[in-house]
């Protein structure tokens, strides 16, 4: 097996970047959904609510980020200074942020309908991800559950089988917003994983990812597309864990072993 493919989230909801080549550490993939958009009241903000953050493209820069939707405008956003901080909420869990300047407020305000902030998970903020799935607490980035999601070319063609011979359209591995995609030709592999290593690297898969409405969204234009691929995972992919309840796609792993990964690695899986 090999890396397939590898992409990060630079703003937690909005676009994917594509790479050839990404650093692990602690928290995740290197610029991993360290930033997040959220609400007046300091909630975090997805496609499950608002699924035009995925109109939005976010390019990691030199000095911070740049933001920018088809046909409209381009904002450079500067790291925000540390002094500048509020309390976000991210599920269960409430981080000290760093805000950024108000023109990135103005900016997606704009696009969204609705008052929106950006803030920026800095070395102060800190998020350790409690949880019946592992032995202690992890930390984590902005992301949903674990620090990286790993999906497999096997499922998504098992997948895709599936929805076609109920008259479906394929869908693409995009809509799982994964981290690390492996090639390999069966059917569920990770369901089976518990370690990866990927040479120096290596990764516990800790738990199934449970999936929702984003997957059903278009990455570009963020129309909902209609019931697939829930409709197929729902057929045949259910969780059979009582601690999980619905339909499941890859699985979220903790790092273990810290170092680069490129796309074309070999993938050793245990």
């Amino acid at each position: 097996m090999k890396v397939a493919s590898l992409h990060i989230h630079p703003v937690k909801a909005m676009r994917a970047v594509d790479l050839t080549r990404a650093k692990l550490e602690t928290r995740g993939l290197e610029n991993d959904r360290r930033w997040m958009v959220i609400d007046a009241a300091g909630n975090f903000m997805t496609q499950r609510k608002r699924p035009l953050l995925a109109t939005i493209a976010a390019r990691i820069t030199e000095n911070g980020l740049s933001l920018s939707v088809d046909g409209g405008g381009v904002l450079d956003v500067a790291r925000p200074d540390a002094a500048r901080r509020r309390d976000v909420v991210v599920w269960d869990s409430t981080v000290s942020a760093a805000c950024a300047a108000p023109p990135a407020s103005a900016f997606l305000s704009d696009i969204l309908g609705e008052e929106a902030h950006l803030v920026f998970m800095d070395d102060e903020a800190r998020r350790m991800k409690d949880s019946m799935w592992t032995p202690s607490p992890e930390p984590v980035s902005f992301a949903d559950a674990f620090p990286v999601l790993v999906t497999s070319t096997g499922s998504l063609a098992a997948l895709n089988r599936d929805i076609e011979a109920h008259g479906g359209a394929a869908v693409p591995m995009a809509r799982f917003r994964p981290n690390i995609v492996v090639d390999c030709d069966e059917d569920w592999p990770e369901d089976n994983w518990r370690r990866l290593k990927i040479g120096g690297v290596e990764l516990d898969l800790v738990k199934p990812c449970d999936r929702c409405i984003v997957t059903t969204t278009d990455q570009r234009s963020g129309a909902r597309m209609g019931p697939e691929p829930i409709a197929s995972l729902a057929r045949i992919h259910r969780s059979t864990d009582p601690r999980i309840k619905g339909v499941i796609f890859g699985m979220n792993a903790a790092p273990r072993a810290l170092g680069d990964i490129a796309v074309g690695d070999s993938v050793e899986a245990s």
